[in-house]
C-alpha cells in the first residue's frame, strides 16, 4: 500500500496553507510551521513597516542561508536526530543486560 497522505492546515504569517503529508511527518511539520511563524514574528517586531510577504521571503532566506552554511543546525533536524539517538541508546542498553 502506498504511504497514505493526510491533509494539515498550517497557519503561516496570519494565512492558513493546507497541505497533504505522511503521518509519521505530521509532529515535524507542524513543529517546523511554528519555528517559521516565530521567525516571521520576530522579523515583524524588529523590521516595523513592512508587509507579511517580506517577512515571509526574509524568513525563507534566512532558513536557505543556515541550511547552505550549517545543514545540521536546523532545529528540527537536531529534534529528529535527539530522537534517533535516544531509541540507539534504548537498544544498546537491552543488550548490555
Amino acid at each position: 500500500m502506498k504511504d497514505e497522505l493526510i491533509p494539515v492546515t498550517l497557519w503561516l504569517a496570519r494565512r492558513s496553507y493546507r497541505i497533504r503529508i505522511k503521518p509519521d511527518e505530521e509532529q515535524a511539520v507542524r513543529h517546523a510551521a511554528k519555528l517559521a511563524e516565530e521567525k516571521i514574528n520576530d522579523l515583524r517586531n524588529n523590521y516595523a513597516g513592512k508587509d507579511d510577504q517580506d517577512f515571509i521571503a526574509m524568513c525563507l532566506l534566512s532558513y536557505a542561508i543556515d541550511s547552505a552554511t550549517e545543514p545540521l543546525a536546523n532545529p528540527v533536524l537536531q529534534d529528529e536526530l535527539g530522537k534517533m539517538a535516544a531509541k540507539i541508546d534504548k537498544v544498546l542498553n537491552k543488550t548490555d543486560s
